[in-house]
């Protein structure tokens, strides 16, 4: 699924998943999803919210590893596609995607 790291400003702030995603990929019963980053992997909580009109994902070591990994973003570029692949029960694997489409690995 392609997903977006929202920004403010020159800091990410959270993963956007979008509604539709979220119902189809996260369990309802999932308060804790685990993401694979390169070599980091890290648990983050769903808030209530996730489930009610804002699905995202707002965790400071995500967002410092997006920070991290995607400081080439346009100038007033306010979002960056990303590919999150589903591995596991409740874990994902977040990838880049390129101009192209393709997911980066």
């Amino acid at each position: 699924m392609v997903v977006t790291a929202q920004t403010k400003g020159r800091g990410v702030i959270g993963l956007h998943i979008g509604t539709n995603n979220a119902q189809r990929f996260f369990p309802k019963s999932a308060s804790v999803i685990e993401l694979h980053l390169d070599h980091l992997d890290i648990q983050c909580d769903l808030s209530p919210e996730f489930w009610n009109g804002n699905p995202e994902i707002c965790d400071p070591r995500l967002c410092a590893w997006l920070d991290a990994k995607h400081q080439q973003k346009r100038p007033g570029q306010e979002q960056i596609a990303l590919a999150l692949i589903p591995a596991g029960k409740n874990a994902f694997r977040l990838s880049a995607v390129a101009t192209n489409g393709k997911v980066k690995h």
